[in-house]
């Protein structure tokens, strides 16, 4: 089982793929998803890149995607808060995949922004059935963000390198 303390091993020693696996591997045994994913964002073009996914089919791991304003962009790239939505009319709100969600078995999402030094690095989304993130594992999951940002700055450090 890893820590959040192995993390740092792992992002001296291993490529980022396995520093993301660890990663999903900690969120499904504290809090578990259906659908996990990580993203990266650019702020200044308003772009979204997919870096991680358990659901390669339903959400591969390719290309760049426009990032359109919403209550969404604002809660969660703006103000760095996390962003909960239990049901799927919640998530149709801001999500113009919510027919995929729903067809997945999901009714509610959770994204969690990473920070580091003001900066936005990504986000851990976890998706689950209607009404699944409850405020304990809303608690749970933002308990977890440290190990999160290990991994995205990783992640930076070997995409900048």
């Amino acid at each position: 089982m890893i820590c959040s303390s192995d993390y740092v091993g792992i992002a001296e020693t291993g490529p980022t793929d396995r520093l993301f696996a660890s990663l999903e591997d900690m969120f499904q045994r504290e809090i578990g998803a259906i659908i996990f994913t990580c993203s990266t964002f650019n702020l200044a073009t308003r772009q979204a890149k997919r870096i991680h996914t358990n659901q390669p089919d339903a959400y591969p791991l390719s290309g760049l995607k426009d990032v359109e304003t919403s209550r969404w962009t604002e809660t969660v790239l703006d103000r760095g808060e996390t962003f909960v939505a239990n049901t799927i009319d919640e998530i149709a709100q801001v999500f113009p995949d919510h027919g995929l969600i729903a067809e997945l078995g999901c009714g509610s999402v959770i994204n969690i922004p990473v920070l580091l030094g003001g900066k936005t690095l990504g986000t851990v989304n976890l998706l689950h059935e209607d009404g699944y993130f409850s405020a304990d594992r809303v608690e749970r999951a933002r308990d977890h963000r440290s190990a999160a940002i290990i991994a995205f700055a990783a992640l930076n450090m070997s995409t900048s390198a």
